[in-house]
């Protein structure tokens, strides 16, 4: 059974920086793909930034230059830095996990991230 687990969330002043961890357990498939979406109160799910297998990154507009994904493949476990947070940074973020089949494709239960003075 695959968990992700993610941790870090958390309340921070504009400006500020905080880590996401998202740990996987019980993968028994090639991964494709790992990234960050996010969700705020009545917008859709879009995506924050992503990792294939390859190596390649992809990032959303919006936080180019100051979030950072990367990956420890022995532990399973992608990372968001992300840094000079705004406001409207403010929403839940959703780890994902993408095999080569459509079947596998997994999220995280969600981790909020409020960014507010």
């Amino acid at each position: 059974q695959v968990q992700l687990v993610e941790s870090g969330g958390g309340l921070v002043q504009p400006g500020g920086s905080l880590r996401l961890s998202c740990a996987a357990s019980g993968i028994s498939f090639s991964i494709k793909s790992m990234g960050w979406f996010r969700q705020a109160p009545g917008k859709q799910r879009e995506l924050v930034a992503a990792i294939s297998n390859g190596g390649s990154i992809t990032y959303a507009d919006f936080v180019k230059g100051r979030f950072t994904i990367s990956r420890d493949n022995a532990k399973n476990t992608v990372y968001l830095q992300m840094n000079s947070l705004k406001p409207e940074d403010t929403a839940v973020y959703y780890c994902n996990y993408k095999g080569y089949l459509t079947l596998n494709d997994y999220w995280g239960q969600g981790t909020q991230v409020t960014v507010s003075s």
